[in-house]
């Protein structure tokens, strides 16, 4: 199994959604964060006020905010979600976003006590 992490522009969480459930990946998790790549931020990127304890060092650019999403899929699964997330945000302009890919040792499901493949049914 391997966990998938994905940090992309917010605008792209709805059409990134679409997709997984498209390729039979409903499920996952989503959630909001603030980063910067190496260029220290894009300004065109913030369209919101940030507070000011989220700068950085003087003469840097703010975070920006972007959307992480996580999912665990079976090994043989991890390349077509990865190629479907970059299809769907690769803009190549800076700020795209980065995916990373994980080893996962197990999952149990809670409920029903499933381990591995079965749990992620």
């Amino acid at each position: 199994m391997k966990e998938i992490y994905a940090i992309i522009r917010p605008k792209q969480v709805g059409k990134t959604k679409d997709v997984l459930e498209k390729l039979g990946f409903p499920g996952f998790t989503a959630g909001y964060v603030l980063g910067r790549g190496k260029q220290r931020g894009i300004a065109g990127e913030v369209t919101c006020e940030l507070p000011a304890d989220l700068h950085s060092l003087p003469g840097s650019s703010k975070y920006v905010p972007k959307r992480m999403i996580s999912l665990v899929v079976p090994d043989e699964d991890a390349d077509l979600v990865v190629k479907a997330i970059i299809k769907v945000n690769q803009t190549k302009q800076y700020g795209d976003g980065r995916v990373f890919v994980c080893p996962i040792d197990n999952v149990v499901r809670v409920r029903t006590n499933e381990e591995g493949d079965d749990a992620l049914k």
